[in-house]
């Protein structure tokens, strides 16, 4: 098997990954999220249509009736109409949107849900957000350290933290709806790049131990190569599950679906080159993953 010298190019995907952290940083700092309802609050309002709705007709009569930024999107069925309006509109001015609806259609408009959601609800679920994510990384640092070694969790939850800041990068840059979806899409991300990154570590691990006259460099390029089938074919058959999700879907989880397409091919690199690049960075060795020998085993093993 032809080994890929993978390792040869870390310096260019360190330097490719700072770029992509610090225009994600900037993006983030300048721009910020483009928060969805979940989290700055307003007013949700779920309507039926008796015939398929005209999505562009029903914008049109909210802007005319002065419902500014609503965001209106089909969910289920081509009948089933969600209207988001953001903060400052109360409930009963979601019920007098209902009457408006009425007025402009020809058929019958049924009301199905009307949910108001206060800014201070707002605030603490981006804060519970947030916190998620962190004790989801703090848990992923125990468990690597507990099942490898601490230079392995510190690699794996740089390469995490990588995922997840560019991901967020992507949706501040590209001015993308970031909602309670989104975040769960987030969420998942890491518990995708994990997984790849623990294969990736496991065969690092084993040919560690078994070949013993490789220098770091060698043994990580030939885990790495070992390992890039199953994570390309892992990685290509997700990514067209989720292409599907983002054309098919609907407006619903097409966030969703963009956020695990972009963490899934982020996560992929960096289970590749970032975790790696960390270990050979804090002088991973052979040392570091040999199997403790017990007091007087060696003694015992010479024992007639």
């Amino acid at each position: 098997m032809k080994i890929i010298d993978f390792m040869g190019q870390r310096k260019l995907a360190v330097l490719f990954s700072l770029t992509l952290i610090l225009v994600s940083i900037g993006s983030l700092a300048t721009r910020q999220l483009n928060w969805g309802l979940d989290f700055t609050g307003g007013t949700l309002v779920e309507v039926h249509y008796s015939e398929t709705a005209d999505l562009k007709a029903i914008r049109n009569t909210l802007d005319t009736e002065g419902y500014s930024g609503a965001i209106v999107v089909s969910f289920g069925t081509d009948r089933d109409v969600m209207i988001r309006l953001p903060q400052g509109y109360s409930d009963k001015q979601g019920t007098q949107l209902l009457a408006s609806l009425q007025e402009a259609f020809a058929g019958s408009v049924d009301l199905r849900r009307i949910e108001f959601v206060g800014p201070q609800v707002g605030d603490e679920l981006r804060e519970q957000g947030g916190l998620a994510m962190l004790l989801a990384l703090g848990l992923v640092m125990l468990y690597i350290a507990f099942r490898f070694q601490l230079k392995f969790a510190v690699s794996a939850v740089v390469a995490l933290v990588h995922d997840v800041i560019i991901t967020l990068g992507f949706f501040s840059i590209t001015g993308m709806e970031f909602d309670l979806t989104v975040l769960a899409a987030l969420l998942a991300v890491i518990g995708y790049s994990l997984n790849d990154t623990i294969v990736v570590s496991d065969r690092i691990r084993e040919n560690f131990r078994k070949i013993r006259r490789a220098d770091p460099v060698e043994v990580i390029n030939i885990s790495l190569t070992e390992t890039l089938g199953r994570t390309l074919v892992t990685s290509l058959t997700t990514l067209l599950v989720l292409a599907a999700l983002a054309l098919f879907g609907g407006e619903m989880i097409y966030g969703f679906a963009i956020a695990l397409i972009v963490g899934v091919v982020i996560g992929t690199y960096s289970s590749i080159y970032v975790a790696a690049s960390m270990l050979l960075l804090m002088g991973v060795s052979k040392e570091d993953l040999m199997i403790p020998v017990k007091e007087g085993a060696e003694q015992e093993d010479l024992t007639p």
